[in-house]
């Protein structure tokens, strides 16, 4: 595939801003250079050249009318040293064919003037001696050399030009660098305190910057202040709403427990039980992780005890991790009850049961995968909603409990192959589960995937619900960021 411009680009703040700033100094001198060599020095090369060139004829011509090369070089002699020439008629001469560096700019101007200017030119050479340009013409005693300072064939290298425009462009750049780091710090700092907060941690930030910068970090301050008020008073109001009813609950069941037991009895002591269970979750999604501070965690830790409180409610879990495992900074309570509410909804409608551990540079992914009938793609989103109940999961008198163990691994690590089991005759998804922290198996308020995927973006990451390709059944991927 062809790279194409946008790719080529730079993706970062700093970098297009950079950018933005050299493109235009580099081109700026590119042009002022160009400009400058082919019309100044180009120019001044010319006339200096055409005026050595009467110079070097007039020498040509007094050689020319000599008797002999010997008296040719006593007549000349004095005229030579005034023009700065040296003459002469070598056994030795250079090859034929003009030389100059690579890098020479005037150089060509140089040879292109000497041999329009001058008859009989056999080569020009102004690589064979420093600062010296050696012309061998014709003349009527034979081959004559003529060196002459390059001083006056052509200015000042422009090499000097050069290199001083780019000392200077390098320095300037360099301030440039460090005003615009020094503008776009506090960029970045926003952008750090907005992802920390994303992943429900709060990071000192103090306003600094241009006028704009500091508008925006002040807005961002007194969005998370709103934020952080707005979920205090939610919990503290669902707290109080919770503890209030608890008292006429518990009233209730005494009440109930003195009464002799029968049908009706038992009947009422289950509506007492599921309206506790439903003050349980209210209070779970209200509270989400708001009272818990992040801790440096492991996570293979943190999975194995999540299998094994699984294993004393009699709950068989296959545990597959990877090796080498790095620790990471999350909310454990918040993220143990988050995978037990997947795990409550996987033992609720199947038998085998797999959590999976996989990570990336950037992400941690807790994968639940059971055996039953899923939740069909269009009800994902249902699933995902507080008080989400799928159609099958609304007749709260159908709890359809599974505590069955299922096959596998138990509670041991490994990677090898899995078999999978027909899924169960299950009743269906629901979008409620044991929220309260547990592995419980009855009826809900449909809070269960709601509290986890809150849990996952106060994580900075998110719940995908999908179909899981070993087992048949759901398959619940619980990201969080690193």
């Amino acid at each position: 595939m062809r790279p194409t411009l946008k790719s080529i680009l730079p993706r970062g703040l700093f970098g297009r801003a950079a950018l933005i700033l050299v493109v235009p100094i580099v081109t700026i001198q590119i042009i002022v250079s160009i400009a400058f060599i082919q019309r100044h020095f180009e120019g001044v090369t010319q006339q200096m050249s055409r005026g050595v060139l009467s110079e070097v004829a007039l020498l040509r011509a007094d050689v020319d009318a000599a008797p002999s090369a010997k008296t040719a070089l006593d007549a000349v002699a004095r005229l030579a040293d005034a023009f700065e020439m040296t003459v002469g008629f070598p056994q030795t001469l250079p090859a034929a064919g003009d030389r100059k560096d690579l890098l020479d700019l005037t150089g060509g101007i140089v040879i292109e003037a000497l041999r329009a200017g001058l008859e009989d030119v056999r080569s020009v050479d102004l690589q064979s001696t420093p600062r010296r340009v050696d012309v061998v013409v014709g003349t009527t005693k034979g081959p004559m050399l003529v060196s002459i300072a390059r001083s006056r064939l052509s200015a000042s290298n422009p090499h000097q030009l050069l290199v001083i425009m780019v000392l200077a462009s390098a320095l300037m750049t360099f301030i440039s660098y460090v005003f615009l780091r020094n503008q776009l710090r506090p960029i970045a700092r926003l952008a750090d305190a907005a992802e920390a907060f994303g992943r429900g941690e709060t990071v000192r930030l103090r306003p600094r910057g241009a006028l704009e910068v500091r508008a925006a970090a002040s807005a961002f301050l007194d969005m998370r202040a709103r934020i952080e008020r707005q979920i205090k008073t939610r919990t503290l109001m669902l707290s109080g709403i919770s503890h209030d009813l608890r008292t006429p609950l518990t009233r209730l069941r005494l009440g109930l427990a003195m009464l002799p037991e029968d049908e009706e009895v038992q009947a009422l002591l289950s509506d007492v039980a599921e309206m506790e269970r439903m003050v349980d979750e209210f209070l779970a999604f209200a509270r989400g992780d708001a009272l818990e501070e992040p801790v440096e965690t492991a996570p293979d830790d943190l999975a194995r005890r999540i299998v094994e409180n699984a294993a004393r409610s009699g709950h068989q879990v296959v545990l597959t991790l990877p090796p080498g495992l790095s620790p990471l900074r999350l909310r454990p309570q918040a993220v143990k009850r988050a995978v037990e509410n997947l795990l409550g909804n996987a033992f609720r409608h199947g038998r085998t049961v797999w959590l999976t551990l996989a990570e990336t540079d950037r992400h941690l992914r807790f994968v639940v995968e059971d055996d039953g009938p899923g939740i069909p793609d269009e009800a994902h989103a249902t699933a995902l909603a507080p008080f989400g109940r799928l159609d099958d999961a609304r007749n709260r008198n159908r709890t359809g409990s599974r505590t069955g163990t299922g096959t596998g691994a138990g509670t041991g690590t490994g990677t090898g192959p899995r078999d999978a089991v027909a899924p169960p005759d299950a009743h269906g998804w629901s979008a409620e589960g044991a929220s309260g922290g547990g592995l419980g198996n009855g009826p809900g308020a449909g809070l269960g995937l709601s509290i986890v995927a809150d849990i996952a973006r106060s994580h900075g990451g998110n719940l995908v619900l999908g179909k899981s390709a070993g087992l048949g059944g759901l398959k619940a991927e619980l990201t969080l960021a690193r």
